[in-house]
């Protein structure tokens, strides 16, 4: 099927992820094995490519405890509890509800956003959420913050702002459809740092995408020195593992980036020749954390 047909199939996660690969997804696809037993999303982030992945088995991964059990809690809950629950915290914290009473009963509107209300609410949930780690309120939090963007500080407290947007009907057809891929196909969740991974459960039938936090990024996951120099040669090194055991990757990184370019990246492919390079059609031009002028070269290594 012509990928401009397929993307229709392709599902959006509920969390927005800066440098999630979404829109790239029709580029993407094309470069993976079509015959996968077991597909590994390493850094899964907001998951948009390993809960659209073809596979016998889909494993999630990600060293955030945090996001790995909003997932189990959205894979073990009826969906209509898990709506139910969210709007129970919505009300219990007097969040605005848009799609029940509209902009006026706020004293907003769709231009401004909403943000003016829920501010004061939005902050109150936030010292909650920090306090008792409910996944559902920490959906809650995604749901009204920045971008339904996904940042904790070094002390592991959620710290984004509130923004202008509610638990519209967008958000909820996107979390309906984020559920339901969770609890249909056969999925795992799993909460491991990269180099901890078993790579005994992996053979050369599995494929493992790799979207690690990009060495040159300044993005809000990669903050407080989150992902290191050190952390990019292991990474490397694992990659290096991942072939010697015969086991097919797709590791997505920048080779230049808001004018600078990876140097360990470019050495390392320059040393390991039989990897491919794909260069993909893809600017963070638009992303809130690169200036106007700022481009990256995107791209997808390949060991098959």
């Amino acid at each position: 099927m012509p990928y401009a047909k397929l993307k229709k199939r392709f599902i959006a996660s509920p969390l927005n992820y800066v440098g999630g690969k979404y829109r790239l997804l029709t580029q993407l696809f094309p470069l993976f094995p079509k015959d996968i037993n077991i597909a590994l999303d390493l850094f899964c982030g907001g998951a948009n490519v390993g809960i659209n992945i073809n596979a016998k088995e889909i494993i999630l991964n990600d060293s955030l405890s945090e996001l790995t059990k909003l997932y189990q809690a959205f894979q073990q809950e009826n969906p209509q509890i898990i709506f139910n629950k969210i709007w129970h915290i919505i009300d219990e914290f007097k969040l605005s509800n848009t799609a029940k009473y509209g902009y006026e009963f706020y004293q907003c509107n769709s231009a401004k956003g909403l943000s003016s209300y829920n501010k004061k609410h939005f902050l109150v949930l936030r010292n909650h959420y920090n306090k008792t780690k409910n996944p559902f309120c920490l959906f809650v939090l995604i749901i009204f913050a920045f971008n339904n963007q996904i940042r904790f500080n070094a002390k592991r407290e959620f710290n984004l702002p509130c923004e202008k947007r509610d638990f519209n009907q967008n958000m909820q057809e996107k979390l309906r459809l984020f559920i339901a891929k969770l609890q249909n196909e056969n999925i795992k969740i799993s909460n491991k740092d990269f180099r901890d991974f078993p790579l005994e459960m992996l053979d050369s039938k599995s494929f493992v995408y790799i979207d690690p936090p990009y060495f040159l990024a300044t993005a809000p996951y990669n903050e407080n020195k989150a992902w290191s120099l050190q952390d990019e040669l292991d990474l490397l090194e694992f990659l290096r593992i991942l072939d010697s055991k015969n086991i097919r990757f797709a590791f997505s990184n920048v080779i230049f980036h808001k004018d600078k370019e990876h140097y360990v990246l470019k050495d390392w492919l320059q040393k390991h020749q039989k990897f491919k390079a794909h260069y993909l059609d893809f600017h963070y031009k638009n992303c809130n954390y690169q200036t106007k002028k700022a481009e990256s070269s995107e791209v997808l290594v390949t060991n098959y």
